[in-house]
């Protein structure tokens, strides 16, 4: 552009094709599991202060939903998934770049609103007729997740016969992502509700009691990580992926009640 025609847009109050636009910072975009939502919220502050002008954004839905963006050419940079599942079938679509390490585990546990109307005490209880019972979809991790543990539960002697399957005919909502699963036990909408330990969070434990499940019949969760193919901002993702798995990282997931993966700490951090 020439000196005049700048001299002039400047005059007239116009643009010049020369100015930086307004979008023009760079952006991370991550695609994470819903149970991920206040870890990576705060690890995603921590990298936008080591990185100037950087900005990182969030998109927190079920594995599933999240996978399914993908594969239709939704814009993301990292993805976090809840399970190995949703990672593969990313990864057979040629959007994972090299290897997509496990950063965390999680386990499930049973929660029920703080009044507590169906009087629930413990696990063998949710098989009682007109107890509504909130799942996440079986296409959901956690979902699955939920569904491995009732099927375990079903093979200990000290529980009713086909357990497993007279809990499931309780269930009134299945939900495609484990924090609606709280969201419907928290208003008191169900009686019960399966969702990861990470969900109990101070806000929600006002509102809901927790039941723990056995070790033996407990499921543990595992969180892969990737940098995408088709990421925009390739350089930032592989920053936040590092500091995931760094010390810093793997403290602050284990503030937010996930479990740190062993060995997951690369030998330096971002």
């Amino acid at each position: 552009m020439s000196l005049l025609l700048r001299l002039t847009l400047v005059a007239l109050g116009l643009p010049s094709a020369a100015a930086p636009h307004p979008d023009s910072a760079p952006t991370l975009t991550v695609f994470a599991a819903a149970s991920l939502t206040g870890a990576f919220r705060e690890l995603g502050r921590i990298l936008e202060a080591r990185r100037p002008g950087l900005t990182v954004k969030f998109n927190f839905a079920g594995s599933q939903q999240l996978a399914l963006q993908i594969d239709q050419g939704a814009p993301a940079d990292v993805f976090a998934s809840a399970d190995q599942r949703w990672m593969n079938g990313v990864r057979q679509q040629g959007e994972v770049e090299g290897e997509a390490p496990v950063f965390a585990r999680n386990r499930l546990v049973v929660i029920v609103p703080r009044t507590n109307p169906a009087r629930i005490r413990g696990l063998a209880e949710l098989v009682r007729r007109g107890t509504k019972i909130v799942l996440a979809a079986e296409a959901v991790p956690a979902g699955k997740y939920s569904r491995e543990v009732l099927q375990k539960l079903a093979s200990r002697r000290e529980y009713p016969d086909r357990y497993d399957r007279r809990v499931l005919a309780n269930v009134v909502s299945q939900e495609e992502n484990v924090k609606s699963v709280v969201s419907k036990v928290q208003l008191g909408e169900a009686d019960a509700g399966f969702v990861y330990r990470s969900d109990v969070t101070p806000a929600v434990a006002r509102y809901v009691s927790v039941i723990d499940i056995p070790d033996e019949s407990n499921v543990l969760a595992e969180y892969p990580i990737a940098v995408l193919t088709s990421a925009q901002n390739p350089e930032a993702a592989r920053l936040f992926v590092a500091l995931v798995r760094s010390d810093t990282g793997q403290r602050i997931l284990r503030q937010h009640g996930l479990i740190p993966a062993p060995a997951a700490q690369p030998a330096a951090q971002p």
